[in-house]
């Protein structure tokens, strides 16, 4: 039996990602990315954009978030596993600091996982729902 933590399987690497992401813990979600990872957020989406490289995805989405809204959350809640393609249904929850309206929005992330890293990252969301909650 693979221990979770040191698992190279495609889904626990993608879980490892949302645990660390969750936790604040940038270097154990930087353990999770490739060194040439290519991470993008939704067109439309406040933080739309390619990001490469680990140090990238979290200056130019993790750090932003917190700066946006208090208690970000993504719930991973299911995981559809072919082969290096990890795709997993989520909600975000989260408070928006400027307007004070609640977010709470279904996604689905798109995860391409190699050799026990993750290579790609796609976001799919309803960046209306995202945008409304920011708007004043």
């Amino acid at each position: 039996m693979t221990d979770f933590a040191t698992s190279t399987a495609p889904a626990d690497v993608v879980r490892r990602q949302y645990l660390a992401s969750a936790a604040g813990d940038l270097e154990a979600l930087h353990a999770t990315l490739a060194p040439d990872v290519e991470w993008t957020e939704m067109a439309g989406f406040p933080l739309a954009g390619t990001y490469r490289t680990p140090g990238g995805v979290t200056s130019h989405v993790m750090e932003e978030l917190v700066k946006e809204w208090n208690d970000w959350a993504a719930h991973d809640d299911t995981y559809v596993v072919d082969g290096e393609n990890v795709v997993v249904l989520a909600r975000y929850t989260a408070v928006n600091k400027a307007t004070g309206k609640p977010l709470a929005v279904r996604v689905a992330h798109h995860f391409v996982v190699r050799g026990g890293l993750i290579v790609r990252f796609e976001q799919f969301v309803d960046t209306a729902l995202v945008r409304e909650a920011m708007s004043a």
